[in-house]
Parts: structure tokens; sequence; C-alpha cells
């Protein structure tokens, strides 16, 4: 049987880990050791294995920063379009380990910890996951930030910094049991808060129609706080970032006399404002009507548009002083793309900036919003799909409701024009659903609103077309896109595969870690003997690696030399897993395994 490598061939193992010089050791050493000292204010004597990962995260950050500074100052100088992708979920995982990857140092960082007598993957496994999603659709954003910087594109992620992730299971008696995941306990040294760019958020209040338009007053505020952290490239130099809101209650209170037990209750009364970050709701394929998440999903829109727009008119090819104060360019400057219908309401935010705010005319708001805004569809399940109560709307966004009701509108009148008397297909289309309890539905808002909208599967994406969107592709087929879901070969082979990562670059060289389809390569091997045994033999050491992990964790042994078949999501009938046992049973029972 195939034993695991011990740490001493691996560091020897990936060439693809980054070349280890001396003097990259020694500085890693020296970093380390100044971190441990100077930030943690520990020797080694009383430090723990936390506090030796957070010398390695800091050691292994300083690398990051003047990358990610230069990146920065490179697109403001050159001011080129960027792209932005907002997503109530970014399930980054772990930080640590990826960013060596990324940056070329996991070998000299292996290294420079075995000589200082600890275990790295010891101090790996102390970093707290960053829990910000539920599946496919918040680790979907964190690939993407990945490639786009790995790609040296222009690219920034929005969301929201929840306190408290999705939630860690257990399993007692055969039951499960949610723990919340208090993921910043410790704190987190990838992140680097930004006061200086905090953002008021308003909710609440009234319209007011002036003379020189409509005026949302009377607000309640919330001010957020944003948090950047890093995203590097893949060995180019690139660091983008990813910037998450945090809620914080305004200073002023309104005491109009002051007492004691009044002031007190209002600073205690600062955590209701507080609470629209406080956690993830844990579900991405049920749509619960709760003013908390429709306040989660104006919040990261309303901050997330005032920094694109102030980053717009800040910046100008080859200029430092002058300000943009046209929006002609806008479209030109910024693309936005919608990961689900969660962040939909940036639609009428952005109308209502350009409008109220910058007075431009309706139709030339529209013009630039339409120009703007990309929708990724992520399920067609009826019950996930997002219908806002009229009433909910009205009391939290007023001013969003009126702009919503005006594009519909003007989006039922185009059909009319075009189908006279078909009060069906304008019954269908609407943004507005009539029946029962007045409803909003997000995902038409979203297709009426945006340039593109793709599913994440062919299949997928067919179904959207021609079924549950059918009147709209056929009114706008240009319009409609499959973009199939991918993941980043950093994290889910380098990282998690070193042994097959190295294998493959053995055969075919590094070049496929940055480019897929250069695994093409590997078919005039598929009946190379030698190499489909050392397949299988890295197979095997990571079914022993399991199989020890399984022991450690639930104390259950199992056969290494029997087939694994194994799901990493939720249990969900959609996702089939009950059928999948079935199915292991059936076969069984026909002596196939």
């Amino acid at each position: 049987m195939a034993t695991p490598l011990t740490d001493q061939e691996k560091r020897k193992q990936i060439s693809i880990r980054g070349i280890v010089g001396v003097e990259n050791v020694a500085e890693i050493k020296k970093g380390f050791n100044r971190h441990l000292h100077f930030t943690l204010v520990k020797d080694r004597n009383v430090a723990t294995p936390r506090d030796y990962y957070f010398a390695l995260a800091h050691t292994v950050r300083d690398h990051l920063v003047g990358r990610w500074i230069r990146t920065q100052q490179y697109y403001y100088e050159k001011d080129p379009k960027r792209i932005y992708y907002l997503s109530l979920e970014f399930y980054m995982g772990r930080t640590l380990q990826n960013t060596m990857i990324n940056l070329g140092l996991q070998n000299a960082c292996d290294e420079a910890i075995y000589q200082l007598g600890l275990d790295i993957e010891e101090l790996e496994e102390v970093e707290e996951d960053a829990g910000l999603g539920n599946g496919g659709l918040g680790r979907l954003a964190a690939c993407f930030l990945d490639s786009l910087a790995t790609l040296g594109l222009a690219a920034y992620g929005y969301g929201i910094r929840y306190e408290y992730g999705i939630f860690n299971q257990k399993i007692k008696d055969g039951w499960q049991v949610e723990e919340a995941d208090d993921w910043l306990r410790h704190g987190n040294p990838w992140e680097k808060a930004r006061p200086e760019y905090m953002l008021p958020v308003h909710f609440y209040g009234r319209v007011e129609n002036t003379k020189s338009g409509a005026k949302w007053v009377d607000t309640q505020v919330v001010l957020a706080m944003p948090y950047d952290t890093p995203v590097p490239g893949y060995m180019n130099n690139t660091v983008n970032t990813m910037r998450l809101w945090s809620a914080k209650a305004p200073n002023d209170f309104n005491l109009k006399d002051f007492n004691v037990g009044g002031y007190i209750q209002a600073v205690l009364d600062r955590n209701l404002a507080e609470n629209i970050s406080r956690v993830l709701y844990p579900n991405d394929n049920f749509f619960e009507g709760k003013e908390l998440r429709l306040k989660q999903e104006y919040f990261v829109v309303a901050a997330t548009l005032q920094d694109i727009i102030r980053r717009f008119k800040a910046s100008k090819f080859g200029s430092a002083e002058a300000v943009r104060s046209s929006f002609d360019l806008f479209p030109d400057k910024a693309a936005i793309q919608l990961n689900d219908t969660h962040p939909s309401l940036a639609i009428p935010e952005l109308m209502r900036i350009l409008v109220d705010i910058e007075k431009l005319p309706w139709d030339k708001a529209w013009n630039i919003t339409k120009r703007t805004f990309a929708y990724t569809n992520h399920t067609v399940l009826p019950e996930a799909l997002e219908r806002w109560p009229v009433h909910l709307v009205e009391k939290l966004l007023p001013r969003h409701l009126q702009i919503i009701y005006e594009i519909n509108q003007k989006h039922l009148d185009s059909i009319a024009a075009k189908f006279p008397g078909n009060m069906d297909k304008m019954r269908q289309m609407s943004l507005i659903e009539e029946e029962g309890v007045k409803r909003i539905n997000m995902a038409h808002l979203c297709i009426v609103g945006s340039r593109a909208v793709n599913g994440v599967a062919k299949i997928h994406s067919d179904i959207v077309k021609n079924k549950v969107f059918k009147n709209f592709s056929e009114l706008e087929p240009e319009k409609f896109q499959n973009k199939t879901n991918g993941i980043t070969p950093r994290r889910w082979l380098l990282l998690c595969n070193p042994g097959l990562a190295e294998l493959i670059a053995e055969k075919i060289g590094e070049e496929y870690v940055k480019d897929l389809s250069r695994l093409q390569k590997l078919m005039k091997f598929v009946d190379n003997e030698t190499f489909i045994r050392e397949v299988a033999k890295v197979k095997q050491e990571n079914k022993l690696k399991f199989a020890q992990y399984l022991e450690r964790q639930c104390k259950v042994n199992i056969n290494v030399e029997s087939i694994f078949d194994v799901q990493v999501k939720r249990i969900h009938e959609y996702k089939r897993q009950l059928l999948n046992c079935l199915h292991v049973i059936l076969l069984y029972n026909r002596k196939l395994i």
C-alpha cells in the first residue's frame, strides 16, 4: 500500500510552489520572528500555534502589500474599464496557503517554518474559514476573483463582512446541530479596515415631490465601513481587492431631553443598526422575505454604488486633478455583474442616483443603467426566486418602489406596443405580480435592467431561455447567454491535490495552471501504463490521507482499497444524495463493487 509523502519529500516535490532560495528562506524567518515579537508581542516560550499562524500570515501578507499598492496605482494611472462583481456571498475559505501558492512562496515558507522547528500544516489548520457563503453561488464569486486577478483585469468584489458565516455543522445522535461560526473572534490578518471610506446608507423615510424633483427625506442612516482583502493573481504581481461592508451605527443620538437611562438605551440601540452585517442567511435555494435580508441587499448595493461612482469621478487617464462630471462614459468605465437577484436593487438605486442626485433625464439615465449591468441567474427553483412584497419595499425604500413602478410602466408600454391587446403576455412579463400579496419579481427587474443575462451551465441556460424566461428571450434573444461555471485550478488542484498537480506538470509543463485547455496534452498519455500507474498512486495516497483524517475526526475506520464516492455539498433533495446512496446499494447488490 502507498504511504503519504513525508514533509521533506513534499518540500522537494513541487516546482510550481516556487524556488527555495536561501535568501527567501532567511527573509521569511526574519519576518516571522519580527511579527511574533512586534505584532503579537510574544516570544517562543509563550507563543501558541495560533500566534505562529498569525506571525506567518503577517509575513506572507508583507509580500502582498507592495504589489497591492502598485496594482491600484496602475489602475488609477491607466483608468481601464473596471469590473465590479456584486454578491451577497463570497465563499473564500482559507487564505494563507492560496496566497503562498499565488506568490510562489510555498516552498520557501515550508523550509523556513521547518527550520524554525514548526509544522506548517499544523499552522495552516489554525486558520478560520471565511465561510461567507452557502455553496456554489458564493464559491463561484470567490473563484471569479482569483481568475480575474490572474488575468490581470481591473476587478473588484463587493459584498458584506458578515460577523457570522455559514454555521458549523455538528452531527449529534444522527441529527444536525448548528453552531454559530464566529470566524472573526481571533481577528483576521488579511483584512484592512478603511474607515476613511465609510459611507451613509439610508432606510425608511418618505418621498417629497419638489420643483427640482423627488427627494427622499426623514430617513434612518446606517454607516457602511469597508474592509479590504487582497486578492493576488497567480505569479503575475497583480493584487486586486475584495471590499466587504460592515454596518456601523452613526454616533449622533437624537436625545431631546438628556437623561442617563435614555443615553444608555440609545447606545444599546446601536446594535439594531449593526445587525445588518451580523449573520449570513443560511440558504441559497429558498426565498425568505425577511426585512433584515432586504436591508442587507440594499445595504451592500447602496454603499457599493457610491464607491463605484466616487472612483469613476476621481479617475481620469493622465490627470490627477480632473474630476468627471459627465456620466456619458460610465458604461464604458464600469461593468457591474449581479450575482443572482440578491443585488438587484442596484438597478433602481443607480437610477435614483442619476435622476434624483445627478439630475439626468430619465431616458438617458435608463440607457446608462441598462448598459452597465449584467445578471447571472443561479436557479430556476420556484421557491428560490426572489419576490419581495410591495408593502415591505414601500416601507423600507419608498423612493425605490416609485422608480420600480416607473421602470415597469415603460416596460409594459413597450410590450403593449409590440403585442397590442395581449394582456396575458403583459401580466407574465410585468415586474409586479398582482395575484394575492402584491410582489416585485426581482428576476424580471434584472432582465429588464441588464444588457446580458446568463445561466451557469448549458442545460440551465437553455431552461432559463426556453422555459422560465421564454417571453423575455423571444423579445431580446441576443441578451441571453451561457457561461458554464468554472473553478480556479490554483485552489482546486495545486492546493487541494499537490501530488496530481506535480504529476501533470512533469508530463506537460506548468502552463496549464493558468490555462486549463493545455490539459488536452494529457490525451497522448491516455494509454501510457506508467502514467496510469502514477495517477493511481497519487489517488491511493490521497485516499490514505482521507482515511487517516476520517479516523482522527470521526473515529471511523474505512478500507482504503474500497471505492470512495464523495459528495461535498449540502444535503438537499435536488442534489440527489439519497438517490446516490440507493445507486450505491444497487451496484453492491449487483456485485459490481
